[in-house]
Order: structure tokens, then C-alpha cells, then sequence
């Protein structure tokens, strides 16, 4: 598929978040992820203006695991372009098990209430090829080593796919490298398996991995 060629960047601000800040989250799982309405924006919406005053539409999602994604209701991309990104999240049966941990960690209201963010995103089978007792032992500390993971997926800024290489900071305070270009991008040790889907206030990568911190 072709990339976006021009895509709106906001300035990038963070809105009194106090750490931690989570990964994607689900709308309607729990009272988090209704703090935050559904954005009147559309897909159609995503498109920028040119200089002869017209709009040019938005390129779609680029990857082969955007196969994965529903072609209509809220869990499309139409439907992910309208909510914000813990909302979109959870309407979107791909990252099932990363709503899960977000649920758990209690941060789809933080996630929905940010403003500009990146989130590389982990698939249902990033999560079952991890270390499954890295992933239990995270999932007892929640508001600990579940949150420091989650927000390792995190950075501030709306990444467009040609400003997506590079080293970012992410929320949880430390970093993230992602190498490649084009529509071939890995993340640490993970792959992006589709890339550049947009939600009401953040850009989303969906990678095939878990990426865990150093620390961790």
C-alpha cells in the first residue's frame, strides 16, 4: 500500500499526565476507557490540505498484518480514526490480550486523555510468544512491572512513517529505537506488521512483539 505522503503533526503536548502512561486500551471493558468520547473526525477527515486548497486523502495503513483488522465497524480503521487510541484499542479483536493488560494496569482513561502520542502496539501473538512467566509475573504487579512494559510502548508525538526511525523516549523514561524505512520498520527486537493507523489522538504501530524494557 502507499504511505501517507503528507500528514497532519500536531504540536506534540502531553495533558498533565503523570506517569505511568499505558499502552492501548479498550473502550467500553471498563470505566477508564469512558472517560474520553468518540471524536467527530472520519477517515475522510485525516486528509490534508494541499496548496491549491484542496485536500488530499490520507494514504491507508501499510502491512501484512493489517489483514487482521476488521474492514467495518469500530474496530476498523474508519471506525479506530474516530475514538481515541484506548477506545479504538479495545474495539479492535487484534490486540485482545493488550487490552487486557491495559485494563489491568488502569490506563486506557490516562492513554485516552493524552494528546499527540505514538503506541507500538503488540498482537494477541506477540503476548503467547513471550516468556509467559515474564508475562504472569508482570501481570501480578500491575501498577509496577505491568505499567513500566506498557508504557515502554509509548512515546510522545504522532510518528509519521518517515520521521518513524530513530531513538524516542518513552513514557516510562527510558528508550525505544526503531530502525528501517519505507514500510519496513522493526522495533528493538519486534517488526511492524501494520503501521501508520490512525486513532482520534495518537498514531499506532502494531508490532509483532512485546517490547520490554532493560530493566525489566
Amino acid at each position: 500500500m502507499t504511505r501517507r505522503t503528507t500528514i497532519t503533526r500536531m504540536t506534540t503536548t502531553v495533558a498533565a499526565l503523570a506517569l505511568p502512561l499505558g499502552l492501548a486500551a479498550c473502550g467500553g471493558m471498563d470505566s477508564d476507557s469512558g472517560d474520553s468520547g468518540s471524536s467527530d473526525s472520519s477517515s475522510e477527515s485525516m486528509g490534508t490540505e494541499s496548496e491549491e486548497g484542496g485536500t488530499e486523502e490520507a494514504a491507508a495503513p501499510f502491512g501484512d498484518g493489517c489483514s487482521a483488522v476488521p474492514e467495518d465497524g469500530k474496530g476498523s480503521f474508519d471506525g479506530m480514526a474516530k475514538d481515541p487510541v484506548a477506545t479504538a484499542a479495545g474495539n479492535n479483536p487484534a490486540l485482545k490480550t493488550l487490552v487486557g493488560a491495559v485494563k489491568e494496569a488502569k490506563l486506557a482513561s490516562t492513554l485516552n486523555s493524552a494528546k499527540d502520542i505514538t503506541v507500538f502496539a503488540p498482537t494477541n501473538e506477540a503476548f503467547e510468544a513471550m516468556d509467559q512467566t515474564a508475562l504472569d509475573q508482570a501481570m501480578k504487579d500491575p501498577e509496577g512491572q505491568l505499567t513500566t512494559v506498557l508504557t515502554h510502548h509509548v512515546v510522545e508525538g504522532r510518528l509519521a512513517p518517515e520521521d518513524l526511525a530513530g531513538t524516542h523516549e518513552t513514557m516510562a523514561g527510558d528508550e525505544v529505537t526503531v530502525k528501517g524505512s519505507g514500510e519496513d520498520f522493526t522495533v528493538g527486537e519486534a517488526s511492524v506488521v501494520c503501521g501508520d493507523v490512525q486513532t482520534a489522538n495518537a498514531t499506532v504501530y502494531i508490532v509483532d512483539g512485546v517490547l520490554m524494557p532493560t530493566a525489566t
